[in-house]
């Protein structure tokens, strides 16, 4: 039997070598911190290579318009049951009052997402909703970029109507949505998704749906919710699905591709106790969160080339020695966050763009602002 030496998998890397799977699992499990340092060090030289030394950001606001949902998510600390205290369904009144705010403030995006609402429907169909959303920003906001609409809510709509995936997101991107966020991946294996998310679409269906997008010209991002119940090979097989995906789109030669991989650990302080109580922990393992974002560099790098940690989940000294660890992007100003936040995250909700950029300079790197697809602005 061959055994596979941290020193030989960190060379294939740096001579430009994609790693196979069972590599990408010896990095993970990886203890000795002279060894973890190496494959710091890859990391952040691949970084380099594949994404530069400029660190970029963008001015942007989350828009949660509902955290009324049907699924059950054993995670979720967001959700609420129709009529449940603390539910909220913001009218289109709420809505344009938001995006007038982000746009007054700076914002070139809005990233909308919410609960799978039953009710979020005109003339009994969810599709006409959604659509609606969308016109009410463009119409008095038409430079925005709308990213907007995850997979999962990409499925709710053609299930509720009864359509198919590409139907719905044509109608999406012809109102004006311009990219789709890569969330409601959790970990794309079915095993980990019937605890976390039952209810939820399977790892194929957002395989597909995310695909779809693709070939139809509407980019997405990608995400991973780690330091769960997940394993390290779990971990890569979620990593190696998402690398055959932009293969796929890279290949095929489809009008639209992955732009970024952001890392989402887990935050449990107000998640659902019998999940807490098996993770075992509230918030993120700094050490453990890094480890994966450098291995997630030095495995999706040749193929995806910006990566971003979460300073919601991480603060923004944990999302900032990540630039050290293989990103590339600190992300977005998000003005609010409430899905992490009600988890019991401690980094806040919003980021003064002076803030991101005096973090940034402290590491000796230059910063540009960028818009949702990376072009300087």
């Amino acid at each position: 039997m061959v055994t596979i030496t941290v020193d030989a998998i960190l060379d294939r890397a740096l001579s430009g070598y994609d790693l196979f799977p069972e590599e990408g699992v010896v990095l993970l499990k990886q203890t000795d911190q002279s060894v973890v340092a190496a494959i710091r060090a890859t990391a952040n030289k691949l970084r380099q290579q594949q994404a530069g030394d400029t660190v970029t950001y963008v001015i942007n606001r989350n828009l949660n318009f509902t955290n009324i949902c049907e699924q059950h998510c054993s995670f979720c600390a967001f959700r609420r049951d129709e009529g449940e205290e603390g539910a909220y369904w913001l009218d289109w009144a709420h809505i344009l009052e938001k995006a007038t705010d982000a746009v007054q403030r700076g914002a070139t995006e809005i990233c909308i997402q919410g609960g799978l609402n039953p009710q979020a429907k005109v003339h009994g169909k969810s599709l006409l909703y959604y659509l609606k959303f969308v016109e009410k920003i463009k119409q008095k906001f038409p430079q925005l970029h709308l990213h907007a609409f995850s997979p999962q809510e990409v499925q709710f709509i053609a299930r509720e109507d009864g359509l198919k995936y590409a139907d719905v997101i044509v109608a999406l991107s012809s109102a004006g949505v311009d990219s789709m966020p890569g969330t409601a991946a959790e970990v794309l294996d079915d095993e980990v998704r019937r605890i976390l998310c039952p209810e939820k679409i399977n790892t194929s269906q957002w395989l597909e749906i995310v695909s779809t997008a693709h070939s139809l010209g509407l980019h997405t991002t990608s995400t991973m919710l780690s330091g769960h119940i997940e394993t390290p090979e779990q971990q890569i097989r979620h990593l190696e699905k998402l690398r055959s995906l932009q293969q796929t789109a890279i290949h095929q030669s489809y009008p639209a591709r992955i732009t970024e991989f952001i890392l989402l650990p887990f935050v449990g302080k107000e998640a659902p106790k019998p999940l807490r109580r098996r993770v075992g922990h509230d918030q993120p393992i700094l050490a453990d969160a890094l480890l994966l974002t450098a291995v997630a560099r030095i495995f999706l790098g040749n193929w995806i080339s910006n990566h971003q940690p979460s300073w919601v989940k991480l603060g923004l000294a944990g999302a900032t020695e990540a630039l050290l660890w293989g990103c590339n992007d600190i992300g977005g100003t998000l003005m609010e966050e409430h899905i992490t936040t009600m988890a019991g995250a401690q980094g806040g909700t919003n980021m003064e763009v002076e803030t991101l950029q005096a973090a940034i300079t402290n590491l000796g790197r230059p910063y540009q602002q960028r818009d949702t697809l990376y072009q300087n602005t």
